[in-house]
């Protein structure tokens, strides 16, 4: 059997970042994966947010091993994932490696370490057809390191005009240390479809002018109070409400990422 190069696994990473908080990453992070198992994609959703982890609460789920045991070197990733959903990807069930709510340590973690986890994300990668990585919002070094890969970068934002500059700053950041990285944009929770177009044409142009450089548009994901409603009873919102406005926009970035041939 032929190995498997690294930028080839490299390639399966999805950075899902934001350079602020509140606009709906983790969501987005966990219904791009829950839409993307659906489809019969083997999915790994890591939950990046060192320190201030929540995917876990988002879905309901009490892992009985996380992130925290990996850093401190009791598990290996693969010894740390916990399965979300039935043992089958075509039903929806993923696997999640949760992070540690409430620990500070691990949102400063050393150089070092940063880098050995991406390495370890990469290698299990062979594993899966997509590793989503839903990062903190900012621009830190857990931040930084972590989306230098050469996969997707999914850089969310909301028509809030905080979040545009904020956006501004992750895009601007990310294009300096890696110029050849592979960005768009997720504009969410958008009122309409029009809203979302002026809100992407406004970080379009300012990534043009000031850095020239264009990054594409993967969705608009439309506001949508069936959201809040999924979270709070954490369930999927594709479970609870299977024909949603929101929907239509992870659609959108799932025909972005499934090829008709599913990844080695």
């Amino acid at each position: 059997m032929t190995p498997i190069s690294k930028d080839h696994l490299e390639r399966k990473l999805i950075t899902v970042a934001s350079g602020k908080g509140g606009v709906g990453k983790t969501w987005l992070s966990t219904t791009l994966a829950h839409v993307l198992a659906r489809s019969g994609r083997r999915v790994l959703l890591f939950d990046g947010d060192l320190g201030l982890a929540n995917v876990d609460i988002q879905l309901g789920l009490t892992p009985e091993r996380d992130i925290g045991d990996v850093i401190n070197g009791t598990r290996s990733i693969a010894e740390a994932i916990t399965v979300y959903g039935e043992e089958d990807f075509g039903r929806g069930c993923y696997h999640v490696l949760a992070g540690k709510s409430g620990s500070g340590a691990l949102g400063n973690l050393t150089r070092e370490t940063l880098l050995s986890l991406r390495a370890g994300l990469i290698a299990i990668a062979a594993d899966y057809d997509h590793v989503i990585l839903d990062l903190a919002a900012g621009i830190d070094p857990s931040v930084t390191i972590l989306s230098r890969h050469k996969g997707l970068i999914l850089t969310v934002m909301s028509p809030d005009p905080t979040s545009l500059t904020d956006a501004y700053a992750f895009i601007k950041l990310t294009v300096q240390r890696a110029p050849e990285a592979d960005i768009r944009v997720v504009v969410n929770q958008a009122t309409n479809k029009r809203e979302g177009e002026r809100t992407y044409e406004a970080i379009r142009k300012v990534c043009q002018t000031f850095l020239k450089t264009n990054p594409p548009l993967a969705a608009i994901v439309r506001f949508d109070t069936k959201v809040r409603d999924a979270i709070r009873h954490q369930v999927p919102l594709l479970v609870r409400h299977p024909q949603t406005d929101a929907a239509n926009g992870i659609d959108e970035i799932v025909r972005l990422l499934v090829s008709p041939t599913p990844a080695q």
